[in-house]
């Protein structure tokens, strides 16, 4: 095989498995960086609440970016897996903010009863579903995929940004055996370590933005 043709081969195949890793979109604010202040933010839950992330200073807080349709979140939802992790951190006073960025008429748009019903169903427990429909908080915070998971710690400085975990597939029986990048990112804040690796690519479907 010339040179060439080993080029175009290699060309080829990254080209058909970048799709299976992760898909990404293009907001055009830079990504908040990791040990500075995350960006504050106010947004409005499913029920009609104002949310600011100011309201819970001194608390460790989760962002999570979710569309329901995305396999990637599928994934994570029917194995339990997110519900798990979500349970954890609220159960040690921990804030879990899911977000949904999806623009009004694309995949995974939701209004608020829409939303309190995935929660129900999905038996997930979010301390509250926050609706940017516009992607002014998605954008914010350079939301790129679903899920796409942000910790920030109580001093309010971000802490992670990335992937849930170290396995980009939709195949549920991955969720056994990943490294969850979250639940370790929760353990060093809770003990007042560094977090490592702090960030990580994040993997799913585009974040389906307002355009």
């Amino acid at each position: 095989m010339t040179v060439q043709s080993k080029f175009r081969s290699i060309a080829a195949a990254l080209m058909i498995a970048a799709p299976a890793v992760t898909s990404l979109a293009a907001p055009t604010a830079a990504a908040p960086a990791i040990g500075e202040a995350a960006p504050p933010f106010t947004a409005v839950d499913s029920r009609g609440k104002p949310v600011a992330l100011a309201d819970f200073k001194g608390k460790t807080v989760i962002l999570e970016w979710t569309n329901h349709d995305c396999p990637y979140v599928g994934k994570h939802y029917s194995t339990n897996n997110m519900q798990s992790l979500q349970k954890a951190a609220t159960a040690s006073g921990l804030v879990w903010l899911t977000v949904v960025s999806s623009a009004r008429g694309q995949q995974g748009h939701v209004d608020g009863p829409a939303a309190d019903k995935l929660t129900e169903t999905r038996k997930a427990a979010p301390s509250a579903v926050l609706l940017d429909p516009d992607g002014t908080l998605g954008r914010l915070y350079d939301a790129k995929t679903t899920p796409h998971m942000f910790v920030i710690k109580p001093d309010g400085k971000l802490a992670y940004n990335g992937a849930i975990d170290d396995k980009p597939t939709t195949d549920s029986a991955d969720v056994a055996t990943a490294k969850s990048f979250v639940k370790n990112a929760m353990d060093a804040v809770a003990v007042g370590k560094p977090v490592d690796p702090a960030v990580t690519r994040a993997y799913g479907c585009s974040v389906k933005y307002k355009s």
